[in-house]
């Protein structure tokens, strides 16, 4: 079975020879920007030999504001960036040239961000909930404006680009944050706005639960999502594989390892990770691609940590 036929086929929970396997992980802040970026997606991709790729958008993490917000209803005024802005138009370049430079046939995805992610990034996150108390509705409408921006990079990637689908990545559902019901009414039209629109050109689309905090999220903020597939912080949320497919509907998976710096993947040997990682099928025995809670941090581990993990899934189906 081949990569692309794998990951598919683990996607649509039919039967797989082995689960597929997908780590990432943020580049230096000289191999973030422009063909130094594409460069080192493609050292990574093609030496290492993981089943799918998930390109990143290091470098647009802060959607450029047009506008000084310096009180709430200054939102009103933002307006979309546009298909042709340069904050678009290189990512889906960088998308295009990761894409021809992979030496195997493998499914692509692309990393975007949430809206109220974006927003924060670009201006701050206590600005941005300091205007959601004064003035929710102006900070919908911006929302609503880096949605359509966002969707119009999903829906690029997907058919200009090439890529086979998009990993969503919401964030802000921690506990302490807001209710199930201010997300709802404040947070989720943007974010289902991107994620729709990504399911208009691909049916393989990717939400990503980040427990970027470290706090726990109201996973149950995303439960309805409309995505293929789930991936979930298990470490922070205390959900495991089985018990989070059973959570989010019995769709496909993805995960298994902890990504933060004390854990095994870091600091476990071989053998402890080879045998970590066989038994994750036995949790998750349908729809599981074999990856992290999130970004590895790649400056505290060799690579050959990532084969250690493909080595073990290769054996399985021997």
């Amino acid at each position: 079975m081949n990569k692309r036929t794998r990951v598919l086929n683990a996607l649509d929970r039919l039967p797989v020879d082995r689960p597929p396997v997908g780590f990432w992980f943020h580049f230096p802040e000289e191999k973030g920007m422009g063909q130094a970026c594409i460069d080192a997606h493609l050292e990574y991709y093609n030496e290492v030999d993981v089943d799918f790729a998930k390109i990143m958008c290091d470098g647009y993490f802060s959607y450029p504001i047009s506008i000084e917000a310096k009180k709430a209803s200054d939102w009103y005024q933002l307006k979309p960036l546009g298909r042709e802005h340069p904050f678009i138009r290189e990512q889906i370049e960088r998308i295009k040239g990761v894409k021809a430079g992979l030496k195997e046939d493998m499914c692509v995805y692309y990393n975007i961000l949430a809206p109220f992610s974006s927003l924060r990034n670009g201006t701050s996150d206590e600005l941005i909930m300091k205007h959601l108390k004064e003035d929710p509705d102006a900070v919908l409408h911006a929302l609503d404006v880096i949605a359509e921006d966002n969707a119009s990079i999903a829906e690029l990637a997907i058919t200009e680009g090439g890529c086979d689908g998009v990993y969503l990545n919401v964030q802000g559902g921690e506990k302490d944050r807001f209710t199930y019901e201010e997300y709802q009414k404040w947070i989720s039209p943007s974010d289902l706005k991107v994620i729709n629109h990504a399911n208009q050109y691909s049916d393989y689309n990717i939400l990503h639960c980040c427990g970027w905090a470290g706090i726990p999220n109201r996973l149950e903020n995303w439960k309805n999502y409309p995505a293929k597939a789930v991936n979930w912080a298990i470490y922070i949320e205390g959900i495991g594989l089985k018990e989070g497919q059973e959570f989010f509907g019995g769709r496909a998976v993805l995960g298994g390892f902890d990504n933060r710096k004390d854990s095994l993947i870091v600091n476990g040997s071989k053998e402890e990770i080879k045998a970590f990682a066989k038994n994750l099928p036995q949790e998750c025995p349908k729809g599981l691609l074999v990856g992290a809670d999130c970004t590895l941090p790649i400056h505290l581990m060799d690579r050959e940590r990532i084969s250690w993990v493909v080595e073990a899934m290769k054996e399985l189906a021997e």
